[in-house]
């Protein structure tokens, strides 16, 4: 199952968020969006658990608390929708 992690503080990396993670249970992998051109964190990303059991603990134990002086938002990652709006010709 995949899971959005927003509110990141920028300095946290991905091996902070694999270990924080891991104590829900396995992680297959930990994704932090980041700005093109800087590389800087955009402030969220992606962690991939195998199993909705540990998935949803994860959420429930993981949403609103702290991590680098920011609270988590933890949730169920959605698919993006297309808006219908594409490119003109």
């Amino acid at each position: 199952m995949q899971i959005f992690v927003g509110n990141l503080a920028l300095d946290v990396n991905e091996a902070q968020l694999l270990e924080t993670f891991k104590a829900f249970g396995e992680v297959r992998s930990v994704e932090i969006k980041r700005e093109l051109f800087t590389g800087a964190s955009r402030g969220f990303g992606f962690i991939e658990m195998p199993g909705r059991a540990h998935s949803m603990a994860a959420i429930t134990g993981l949403n609103g608390k702290d991590m680098g002086g920011q609270p988590l938002r933890v949730s169920e990652s959605k698919p993006m929708m297309n808006s219908g709006r594409g490119r003109r010709r």
